[in-house]
């Protein structure tokens, strides 16, 4: 999609920007300003009573301030492991630096209920004004329940300074709807990045003579296969298990939603189809013929459910994987009854704190690899936006324009400014993390304060006396921040994380986006009704398949006409002609 020319507002707004900040300011021609680029200034949703000089009061690299004290209101996603506190020092430090109080009195949720009481709500009429952690805005736009946010983009200098610096109008693109707009800010990505992936033993495998650093850079499934045929055959000749034991049972993969969860995706996408956690609809892009296929009756699907199903029959995988909750499947590894897991970096301080609490801490190493390649070389994650945040349209109804512009300035603020990432994340400079230099690198680097420690930092705790800066104070959650620059992401990875994720990045490759599709209202609900029972069968089916429940060969004409049944060609159809619509 081209880029158009946007607000004038805008342009005078990033000139300005560029004279306070200098030359590290993102190019402020009115040529290439990612504000809507589907809409006119005059459409933009500016307010025409907002003058030059109001828009011109908050620009890229400047902090927010509201002259007098404003309170907005905000949905809080309540994570069990760190429970919200209207006392949390966070919250005091947003509104001294700001003058904004958000109000969570009664918008704070229980993580496991947020998206279904976040949707009653929003669709009752009650919704806090800003709705963050939205992974998919799609069920709130056509009832009018949330604006869109691609119309008031022009007065938020962060958000459209990212975009534009780092190329992601290809992304931005992806989420636009019929009418051409979209209803969520994502979070905002340099580079796209693989965080899920396998921890091994690294103990055991070395004792078994198998060296995954050797193998991982252009390992497949089969060489994984093989390796913890090899392990396995170890640990029973050395008494650490026995034949019938299964020496991989994996989290994020049971818990009862059905499809296969992590493990699903990240083995799916290494053969180009889209399971798990990544099912959807089961639709995948054919870049070469530029058209939608239904992925989850293809050969590549066949051959991940066979290669999946290769690991359960070798008596390797555990199929309870797909049924037992995370708490089950991680004691199994912190007691050291099974040798490779699901992990992500969010974890890993995690998982060393308790394996250091079961094994002790000089029993045991472990290795965070990069996961093998089926027939593609694809890292499971491509895209540079993640979950974000939507506006409910109450917001602007109560508001009015000039104050609803002026919290869209804040919210520009709060999640995409430097200033706000670092204070969401890290707390405040001298209370609860310092500058360093790195002893390996020489640059300068944050860490926290010897008292601190923080899970969401994924820094562990080193002295009994520390306490956890999450849970005390509230920085470091994940309702703030998403996304950010490579330097911001990894601000806080330690030397094992880091080293990590450079392998990745240097042997895996990025799938190329797919395109969004965007019908309209009608093939919107249309789409909804055959995606749910269509989707519902290939989990079922997957898993029966993988589990050994049913036999691929022989089941797999069943499986094809099942879906064929449930109209998946039609829902194929129906997408290819929206997106040859749209072109």
């Amino acid at each position: 999609m081209k880029k158009k020319v946007v607000s004038v507002l805008l342009s005078l707004a990033m000139v300005a920007s560029m004279a306070a900040c200098g030359n590290d300011t993102p190019s402020s021609s009115t040529s290439s300003q990612p504000a809507d680029t589907s809409q006119s200034s005059a459409d933009a949703g500016a307010d025409a009573s907002t003058t030059e000089e109001e828009t011109l009061d908050y620009t890229y690299g400047e902090t927010f301030y509201s002259e007098v004290p404003v309170t907005y209101t905000m949905f809080w996603s309540d994570h069990e492991g760190y429970p919200y506190k209207d006392t949390w020092e966070i919250f005091n430090k947003i509104e001294e630096v700001t003058n904004v109080k958000i109000d969570f009195k009664d918008y704070s949720i229980a993580r496991a209920d947020y998206d279904d009481k976040k949707a009653l709500m929003i669709n009752a009429g009650q919704s806090a004004y800003i709705i963050p952690k939205t992974y998919d805005e799609s069920a709130f736009v056509d009832g009018g329940a949330i604006i869109s946010v691609s119309e008031w983009a022009q007065y938020m200098p962060n958000y459209t300074a990212f975009i534009e610096e780092y190329d992601l109008y290809e992304n931005i693109d992806t989420m636009r709807k019929a009418d051409d707009k979209y209803y969520r800010l994502p979070g905002l990505k340099e580079a796209a990045e693989q965080d899920y992936t396998l921890m091994i033993r690294k103990d055991i495998f070395d004792a078994a003579g198998v060296d995954v650093e050797v193998l991982e850079k252009d390992w497949h499934w089969e060489d994984l296969y093989d390796a913890l045929v090899t392990v396995k055959a170890y640990m029973v000749a050395e008494g650490m298990c026995k034949e019938s034991d299964y020496i991989w049972s994996d989290r994020w993969s049971g818990g009862g939603d059905g499809t296969g969860g992590n493990l699903l995706k990240i083995m799916g996408s290494s053969y180009g189809v889209p399971s798990g956690w990544a099912v959807s609809d089961g639709k995948a892009f054919d870049h070469e013929k530029g058209e939608w296929y239904f992925a989850s009756n293809s050969d590549d699907y066949k051959e991940f459910v066979t290669m999946a199903n290769k690991f359960v029959e070798g008596r390797l995988l555990d199929p309870e994987t797909f049924t037992q909750t995370d708490e089950v499947a991680s004691q199994k590894f912190f007691r050291g009854d099974t040798v490779i897991f699901s992990s992500n970096k969010s974890v890993y301080a995690e998982y060393i704190e308790n394996m250091n609490n079961t094994l002790g801490e000089d029993n045991y190493e472990v290795y965070i690899t990069v996961y093998p390649m089926g027939n593609k070389s694809y890292a499971a994650e491509n895209g540079r936006t993640e979950s974000g945040v939507m506006i409910a349209s109450k917001a602007l109804t109560e508001l009015g324009e000039e104050e609803f512009t002026k919290m869209m300035r804040f919210v520009d603020w709060l999640f995409y400014s430097d200033e706000a990432y670092d204070l969401t994340k890290w707390g405040v400079e001298g209370k609860t993390y310092e500058f360093a230099t790195d002893a390996e690198t020489g640059m300068e680097i944050k860490q926290l304060l010897p008292q601190w420690y923080c899970g969401g930092l994924s820094i562990g705790q080193t002295s009994d006396d520390q306490k956890d800066m999450r849970i005390e104070l509230g920085y470091a959650g994940g309702v703030f921040y998403y996304g950010g620059t490579v330097a911001q992401v990894s601000d806080a990875y330690n030397p094992v994380l880091q080293d990590y994720f450079k392998r990745s990045n240097e042997y895996r490759t990025i799938k190329p986006l797919d395109p969004g599709v965007a019908g309209t209202e009608d093939e919107t609900e249309q789409l909804t009704l055959w995606k749910t029972p269509l989707i519902d069968n290939v989990n079922s089916w997957t898993l029966k398949f993988i589990t050994g429940q049913n036999d691929i060969e022989a089941d797999w004409d069943a499986y094809i006409s099942s879906c064929e049944n449930l109209m998946c060609n039609q829902m194929i159809n129906m997408v290819n002609e929206i997106y040859s619509r749209n072109q």
